[in-house]
Order: structure tokens, then sequence, then C-alpha cells
């Protein structure tokens, strides 16, 4: 799974500048069709007030616009947040058929 993040800026009507975030998950072809078989696409990854994403967001890709670099820098950590979550997903959707063994 890769996540591509692009930064960019935009001048409004009036000159201020708003910051915009894109940020988009690749995944293998493997990832890919984990997601497939357990239908996973709807999957919540992160959810905080009204404001959610799905595994299907970030593979759709998203798009944020913001008056502050600071927000942007929340929405960053937001979308690498929802990534460790869905690298927990894809890792327990391959243990499926297998064992785990866990020592103490």
């Amino acid at each position: 799974m890769k996540l591509l993040i692009k930064r960019n800026q935009d001048t409004g009507f009036m000159g201020g500048i708003s910051f915009i975030l894109e940020a988009k998950v690749e995944l293998t072809q493997e990832e890919s069709e984990l997601v497939k078989k357990y239908k996973a696409h709807k999957e919540v990854l992160y959810s905080a007030g009204s404001r959610q994403y799905t595994i299907n967001d970030l593979l759709s890709g998203s798009r944020d616009k913001c008056k502050d670099i600071t927000i942007l820098l929340n929405n960053e950590e937001v979308y690498k947040n929802a990534c460790e979550h869905f690298k927990t997903y894809l890792e327990v959707m391959r243990s499926f058929g297998g064992e785990e063994v866990i020592e103490y």
C-alpha cells in the first residue's frame, strides 16, 4: 500500500491563500484482491465527529481545502492514521486460514 499526498495552494478572489491537500491510496494487486474478497470497501478507518474515512474513500482519493497550514498538517496525520488502520485490516484479512502463535 502506498499513500500518495500532494500539497498545493490556491489564491482566492480577495487575494487570500488556501491550501489544498490531496490524498489517495494505491494498493498492490494482492491487497486489492483482499479488499474485494472481503467486501471491505465500506469499512470505516477513521471517524471523528461528522468526519469519516472509509477504505473506499482512500482508494478513490480525497481533496481537502484549508485556510491554515496547521489544519493541512492535521489532515495529513488523519490520512496516515487511517492507513495504519487499513494496514491492520489487510494483515487480518491475510491471516484467515492460518494460525498465529503468541508467546509470553
